[in-house]
């Protein structure tokens, strides 16, 4: 297997691995043991970029990262990207993008990391309630106490990245105003919903993508065919609702397409959709979860292939996002615009 390639993350100076480690359920469904494995695979792998978020298993997700680069492998061997924004906390000061909540929500990250500084720090989700002037002033400050890298946000529409790009890019030339190099969005052969204004707008901005669930929450493995397997995360309760909205015909289809190119490549259903997303117009690095280290190697195997040309328009095709007005306007000539 060749080592994993690196991008720069945006228009940035940042390089991270094209592939990056979810953490999504470790301190959860994997235990220390199973998440130092991983680890240590993705790192031999020359894999850089690992993920976490405060919430993710009430903080133990970032507790168990910071023993790891402790204890298994070096932090100067890693970056580092967490996320702010969810309830971590009682009454309204303890959600959200407030100064206040995320000021005290980075302070709590890095000491559950035991960490001095994130290399990526992620506005969570749109906050509908606090101004996002205030939101981005506190990731300014964040930026320039040395405590934040690299400013990102996640689930952002395309609307919303657009505005908050633009703000930060132009008081570029004012001192502390820190641009957004990355939106963290979901992204697979059965969602490509972020194509009809999302990926436009990263395009143009210069913000780089971070594809969450590139599996199509562990559907495009072909696990899902014939029911739910016991030990799958459609058949806990933690999950089911998560991974129901991909159990219908379209996805089958899509789940069919890419079990045939797999086995047309001699390869794993895993690999060929990674390598589908990776691919895209704006992607930098699909984010990649996995419960074992057996897992996460079936993933890294991605790293080796280059869909063929046929096989990308047929995935393409049968996983198509339906585009119409706005966001897919005619390309207009001078000749339209005369009289």
């Amino acid at each position: 297997m060749r080592p994993v390639k690196q991008r720069h993350l945006g228009r940035s100076g940042l390089v991270v691995s094209r592939l990056a480690l979810g953490t999504m359920t470790w301190g959860r469904d994997t235990d220390e043991d199973d998440a130092a494995a991983q680890l240590v695979a993705f790192r031999e792998a020359g894999g850089t970029l690992v993920d976490t978020a405060d919430t993710y298993a009430g903080g133990e997700s970032e507790r168990l990262l910071g023993r790891l680069l402790t204890d298994v492998v070096p932090r100067d061997e890693v970056l580092v990207a967490s996320k702010a924004y969810g309830v971590v906390g009682p009454g309204p000061m303890g959600r959200g993008t407030s100064r206040g909540h995320l000021m005290q929500a980075l302070d709590a990250s890095l000491k559950r990391l035991q960490l001095d500084h994130l290399d990526l720090w992620q506005l969570h989700a749109w906050d509908p309630v606090t101004p996002w002037e205030e939101a981005l002033a506190a990731v300014d400050t964040a930026v320039s106490s040395g405590r934040v890298r690299y400013a990102g946000v996640s689930n952002y529409c395309g609307w919303q990245l657009g505005a908050t790009t633009a703000w930060q890019r132009a008081g570029q030339f004012l001192p502390g105003r820190a641009p957004i190099v990355s939106n963290q969005v979901e992204y697979s052969l059965v969602q490509r919903g972020v194509e009809r204004e999302v990926v436009p707008a990263a395009l143009e901005l210069g913000v780089g993508l971070l594809p969450w669930s590139p599996l199509g929450r562990g559907v495009l493995t072909g696990k899902y065919r014939d029911g739910s397997p016991a030990d799958s995360r459609g058949a806990s309760d933690h999950y089911r609702r998560f991974v129901e909205p991909y159990l219908d015909d379209r996805s089958t289809s899509i789940v069919d397409a890419v079990l045939t190119a797999a086995d047309g490549l001699g390869t794993s259903p895993v690999a060929v959709s990674l390598a589908w997303v990776r691919d895209r117009p704006g992607v930098v690095a699909p984010v990649v979860g996995a419960r074992t280290a057996a897992q996460l190697k079936g993933s890294l195997a991605a790293e080796d292939l280059v869909l063929p040309d046929e096989i990308r328009r047929a995935l393409d095709d049968v996983s198509a996002v339906q585009l119409g007005y706005p966001e897919a306007m005619p390309r207009w000539s001078s000749d339209d615009l005369e009289d």
